[in-house]
């Protein structure tokens, strides 16, 4: 009996402390599996954690958010872009207004779409999806010009299937051109 009670004792006073030490990791952190080698895959896996860091800045028409901490949506996805191809050892090929950066881009299956991809509206309103989990549920960003910042959300809130959906004109992925090797 007293080796039952002296293991019980091992076991809550050194479980307890790792327990109670223990939080719940950041969504980036739950998804941050192995880190494939190739360039366009890291560019991928890098989008998330950069994409984060953007969520609550001021929304301003034609900001930069490396210069005044403001952006609009052409500036935040080239920052997220130019940022995840820099870690990846590429080169985003330019800053492109939306309606440029929409022609640099193609369709693909919503069943198709990774990280990076773009959701766009049929009158080209077009938010990032940054992260797809392994359960299918998306996570969006853009500039919100209604909310004056960069907002996030995901594919079971409401606003997306009540709006987004009802809107889709597609899901468009950037072609490859616009991501470079870096010289």
């Amino acid at each position: 009996m007293k080796q039952i009670l002296a293991i019980m004792a091992v076991i809550v006073f050194t479980g307890i402390p790792a327990w109670a030490s223990y939080s719940t990791p950041r969504l980036t952190e739950q998804t941050t599996g192995q880190v494939e080698s190739s360039p366009h895959i890291l560019f991928q896996q890098h989008i998330p954690a950069i994409a984060e860091q953007f969520i609550g800045i001021p929304f301003k028409m034609g900001g930069d958010p490396r210069q005044t901490g403001t952006t609009d949506n052409s500036s935040l996805f080239y920052s997220i872009y130019a940022t995840a191809a820099q870690k990846a050892g590429l080169v985003y090929k330019a800053y492109l207004p939306m309606r440029y950066l929409l022609k640099n881009t193609y369709q693909v299956d919503l069943e198709e779409v990774k990280n990076g991809d773009l959701i766009v509206l049929n009158n080209d309103l077009a938010a990032m999806i940054y992260l797809v989990e392994p359960s299918g549920r998306l996570h969006f960003i853009y500039a919100s010009e209604k909310r004056q910042q960069v907002f996030s959300f995901h594919s079971e809130n409401l606003v997306y299937q009540a709006y987004w959906l009802e809107n889709l004109r597609g899901f468009f992925r950037l072609k490859d051109g616009m991501l470079l090797p870096e010289r």
